[in-house]
């Protein structure tokens, strides 16, 4: 037995079991649906969850978006920091959602192949089978789905095979009067014989059957994105409209290519989809109110928490009571030494500066010779109006002569106190050193 058989062998097992108990096929794959939709219900609801749970987490990405905006890197950190901190993991979604894929292509085994698979005939028997065929004058069927194009002429002539084997049983395809073996025929309107309506209606059903299932899967995807919280980013929205048109159009293709057991299939699929997700969404979004206040409430702790701590600091800064972080690098602490320095020295300069002025009654104004923080780009004695006012040019000239007096002289003064100052500390620096 191979391994494809090992892993088919339980839904066969269930299929043919639906089948003796109803003898009816298509009430037994829809049967059948319950079941897989019962058993992935764990893994569904898991996924489901989390699915919704990240989606909550939108309006929280949407200001670390704007918050980092220009720097990706630095917003990607931040979202991982917070699926982290929520314990969400946004890939958990997804993988759970494709184990129904699974089981589609199980059952679609299983339909294909009615003797092979689902009754366990070996190959020597399914060629006897096939050689009872010839023997009764009947055609072998060729191409596709060999296997289910034999399955009505066995049927009709079923006591002509029943020595092959006891696995062997009389199998019925129709279901609402339709063969659930034959695929749908998306042109039948154009081959169709409308004169008999036993010609048309089975044929018109069969068609039906996939649209039925486009149709279907649209409403189940949307009952189930219904859990989402309006606030989408723009990703998002993109992401749900190509998949409500993916997921029907999937539907309908399939519906077309593969035999009308697989379509009833689907269509039981998406009806228990929907009310599963109707349910667990009424569910899961009253769970997530109660974790989105505690959520908020954190939040909002956080954040008073780091502006107390910010007033705190400024507080400790104003008095000059800060004390320094043992971790912060020597040489980052004398680039702030020196900054703290400079930013004193210019304003004990600035005072001094105009403290002399106003003991020579000079004004305190910008000088006609600045540019930008260019004191005297133009000249220290530079007069704007002196050649259309050459009247006050004398005084003009004279006054910003004296300013820049002043400004060059506590400027010497401040350098050689700064000079003498650093050497003091220096030597001050190295006798502790020596000491030591």
């Amino acid at each position: 037995m191979s391994f494809s058989d090992i892993i088919t062998w339980p839904f066969a097992w269930l299929m043919m079991a639906f089948y003796n108990w109803t003898m009816n096929y298509g009430i037994a794959v829809i049967l059948f649906a319950v079941v897989v939709k019962l058993v992935l219900l764990p893994f569904q609801m898991k996924s489901k969850h989390s699915m919704m749970r990240s989606a909550r987490l939108t309006p929280y990405m949407k200001e670390l978006e704007k918050k980092h905006e220009g720097n990706k890197q630095k917003y990607q950190e931040e979202v991982a920091k917070l699926y982290k901190e929520e314990k969400i993991n946004p890939m958990s979604g997804c993988l759970w959602s494709l184990i129904p894929l699974v089981f589609i292509y199980m059952i679609y085994n299983v339909i294909r192949q009615p003797y092979t698979v689902l009754m366990h005939l070996s190959s020597a028997q399914y060629e006897a089978m096939k050689n009872v065929v010839t023997g009764l004058g009947g055609t072998i069927p060729t191409g596709g789905y060999p296997e289910l194009k034999l399955v009505d002429y066995v049927h009709q002539n079923f006591d002509s095979f029943k020595g092959i084997s006891d696995k062997l049983i009389d199998l019925d395809l129709s279901f609402l009067g339709m063969n659930l073996g034959e695929i749908p025929d998306w042109k039948f309107f154009t081959s169709a014989d409308w004169s008999q309506v036993s010609n048309w209606l089975p044929s018109l059903g069969l068609f039906l059957i996939p649209i039925i299932s486009g149709l279907l899967a649209y409403i189940s995807y949307k009952v189930s994105v219904a859990g989402n919280p309006p606030a989408m980013s723009e990703q998002q929205q993109g992401s749900m409209k190509s998949m409500a048109l993916m997921m029907p159009l999937m539907s309908v293709f399939f519906g077309f290519t593969m035999p009308a057991a697989v379509g009833v299939y689907w269509i039981a699929q998406s009806v228990l989809a929907a009310i599963q997700d109707a349910i667990l969404n009424k569910h899961y979004n009253r769970l997530l109110e109660i974790e989105d206040a505690e959520r908020r409430e954190r939040f909002r702790a956080r954040e008073a928490e780091l502006e107390r701590k910010r007033l705190e600091t400024e507080k400790l800064k104003e008095a000059g009571l800060t004390e320094r972080n043992k971790n912060t690098s020597k040489k980052k602490i004398q680039a702030a030494q020196k900054a703290q320095n400079e930013e004193r020295l210019a304003a004990e300069r600035a005072q001094e500066k105009a403290r002399r002025r106003a003991e020579l009654g000079l004004t305190d104004e910008k000088p006609a010779s600045q540019v930008g923080n260019r004191k005297y780009a133009r000249g220290r004695a530079y007069v704007e109006d002196r050649f259309t006012n050459p009247e006050g040019a004398e005084a003009a000239t004279k006054a910003a002569a004296e300013l820049s007096a002043i400004d060059e002289a506590v400027d010497i003064e401040f350098a050689e106190n700064t000079s003498i100052e650093i050497t003091d500390t220096a030597a001050e620096n190295t006798e502790n050193g020596g000491k030591a």
